[in-house]
């Protein structure tokens, strides 16, 4: 495997914080591209990354890059990853219907990579307050140090 894209709704929150925990490590996985997507990411120009997801990530030492914009996953992307990890269950079917007949261990759930939370979703910290970044962020984090290519 030498590039994966890890996919969440809008492509403001989850995504680019694991995009940012996976650049992190990407040299010691093989990793030669990282990137995110949102499934209704804007269509052009893209948004700026959440301040709280950016805040989050800082706190912990991350580097983001300050151009960062948001994207919408396409069909391409497809041909374009090895691996493609989405966030949650509804990305996750979203992503099947784009790609159908795409083998499982191609699109699969990011937490897939956590023993014991397997198939579960990282939670949407869009709607919360900062705490609710520095939760997704934590589950990311461990998803992202179990992670086995």
């Amino acid at each position: 495997m030498k590039s994966l894209l890890l996919v969440c709704r809008a492509n403001l929150c989850r995504s680019p914080m694991a995009e940012a925990v996976f650049r992190a490590v990407a040299p010691a996985l093989g990793l030669d591209r990282v990137a995110s997507a949102g499934i209704s990411a804007a269509p052009r120009g893209g948004e700026a990354m959440d301040p709280r997801a950016r805040a989050a990530l800082e706190r912990r030492q991350y580097t983001v890059d300050k151009k960062w914009r948001s994207r919408r996953v396409v069909p391409e992307d497809l041909a374009k990853f090895h691996l493609i990890l989405a966030m949650d269950g509804y990305v996750l079917e979203e992503l099947r219907e784009m790609w159908p007949g795409v083998p499982k261990h191609r699109v699969h759930l990011l937490l897939d990579h956590l023993p014991g939370m397997e198939g579960e979703d990282v939670p949407d910290p869009y709607y919360s307050s900062a705490i609710g970044f520095d939760v997704a962020l934590d589950l990311i984090e461990t998803a992202v140090a179990n992670f086995k290519p």
